[in-house]
Parts: structure tokens; sequence; C-alpha cells
């Protein structure tokens, strides 16, 4: 069944971005020029994916307004001859058709995709967390789309990192025949990984829409959260087969504390060659 619906998760407090946050959406913090959930939004587009739900904690007239024209705007850039810019904040309204969602319930990364239930219906569908970017030369979500086609299943995006990490991320637990890629659990957080190495889950996902009735028992983990990594492992404990992912040709960069965000600002800033030349010099 071909993907045509994704789900963005942008319903985080920020708590590690106050102050900046106390007003303005994590999800809308620059990275660059753009804030961090257009490129989301435009990595489903690239994947073909226009029918997206952004589900957020509260208000979501600020986000909303992001993806909406502004005429005030739009005049004035026309009035200055700034039509490149123009054609470019014109593009963000009509890139995709955006629902936006209110988050209620537990909280816990499971929550936002339960919350958009009604929304995807009985079809497969992509979830993103919306402070997590990849920066690859090819849209994520469309390699991701790709390997589904080739093989359906539950898709979990993968990246190695260092094993003095793993105990910040999901580590996947990889099925006995290496040359299908398929996922036998997730432990989440492990306290001791073994080799150098652990490949870690990152924040996209396909998703059938049998996730749904799990998430509904609400069954709370770790620290009374709604896990979507344990509704994951429901799926996969009743006969789903789940598929890893790895990126190919990019990184993964998250977004959701001060350091890893820089970290993503800079990569993004020498991946463009209008200012790589002298953002090298900043980035030392």
């Amino acid at each position: 069944m071909r993907i045509t619906k994704g789900v963005i998760a942008a319903a985080g407090k920020g708590t590690r971005f106050l102050p900046a946050t106390k007003a303005v959406p994590k999800e809308l913090l620059p990275v660059v020029d753009k804030p961090i959930i257009q490129y989301i939004v435009e990595e489903f587009v690239a994947a073909g994916i226009k029918d997206i739900a952004i589900v957020t904690a509260g208000d979501a007239s600020i986000v909303a307004k992001h993806f909406q024209t502004n005429p005030d705007l739009e005049a004035h850039l026309q009035a200055s001859g700034k039509t490149r810019l123009l054609r470019e904040i014109r593009s963000i309204t009509s890139m995709a058709r955006i629902t936006f969602l209110r988050q209620r319930g537990p909280y816990g990364n499971g929550t936002p995709c339960l919350v958009a239930k009604k929304f995807i219906g009985r079809q497969p569908f992509v979830y993103a967390f919306g402070d997590d970017l990849v920066l690859a030369p090819s849209s994520f979500t469309k390699q991701m789309c790709a390997a589904y086609r080739q093989q359906p299943g539950i898709y979990l995006g993968a990246q190695r990192v260092p094993t003095r990490e793993a105990h910040k991320y999901g580590i996947l637990e990889i099925g006995k025949d290496k040359r299908t890629n398929e996922v036998a659990g997730i432990v989440e957080k492990p306290a001791r990984v073994h080799g150098q190495t652990a490949l870690a889950n990152i924040g996209r996902f396909i998703l059938p829409p049998e996730i749904f009735p799990i998430l509904s028992k609400k069954r709370l983990g770790a620290g009374s959260e709604l896990w979507l990594v344990d509704a994951i492992q429901a799926l996969i404990r009743s006969g789903h087969r789940a598929f890893y992912k790895k990126i190919e040709r990019g990184e993964w960069y998250t977004t959701g504390d001060p350091i890893n965000y820089l970290a993503a600002v800079r990569a993004y800033a020498l991946a463009r060659p209008d200012l790589q030349h002298r953002a090298k010099h900043i980035f030392k």
C-alpha cells in the first residue's frame, strides 16, 4: 500500500531551551534560516506525502502561522523587489495540506501518534519526532518508503552511535538473519551494550494502523509515560515484522538540547553551498 499520510509529534515542552521556548515552540527554532519543523515537512513532501498532521501540546496557532499566508509580509517583499524570498515564503503555504491536532492524554511520545488515529484511518503512515532532523541528499522519508515498498512491515529509522552514548537511545536488537534488516526488539536506554557501536532508533517510523488499539489501552511505561516503542514491541510479539532502515549518505541530528541543536546548525550551515565558505571560519 502506498503511504500518503504523515504525522509529526511537536508536543514537547522544550524545557531544555527555556527561556527561549517560553513563547516560541521548540520546533520553530531556526536551523540556519528555516525552523526545525519545516525541514521535516519538506522531507515528507519530497517522499510524496502531502497530507500531514502536526500534533502540538497546546495552542497550535503559532506553528500554524508559519505555514499560513502573510499578506503584509508578501506585499512588503513584492514592493521591495525581493522576488526570490517572496516565492520562497509562498511555497511554504502550498507545499502540503497540514492539519493541526492538540495532544490530549498522558505524557509520552506515543500520545501524539494516538491523537492522530482519526486523521490516519486504516492505512500505514510515517511518524516523525519534531526535533529529529536527517541531513541527506535524498529525503530519508523517501528512502524509508522505498524500503517499505520492497518489503512491507514496520520500519524504524536507524543510525549507529558510539557505545558510550547508547544509554541515551532506544537500541535495536537485530534478528538472526542479518540479510533482512529485521528487528527482533528494542531496548530503551540500555545500561550496558557490547561492541564499539550500537544501532540506535532515530525519530522516523513507518507504522501500521494496528498500533492504535495498542496505544489506546494506555499501558504506561517508564516514568508513567505512553511509550511508542512499547507499542511497537507488542506488535512484534504478536507477529508483525519490523525492519530497520539506515540513512543513505546522510546523518541524523537531534535538536532536543542546546548542544545537539548547535551541532545541527553547524552541519546544515556547512552543507549549504552559499554559506559553507563563510561558515567554516565560524565553526572551527
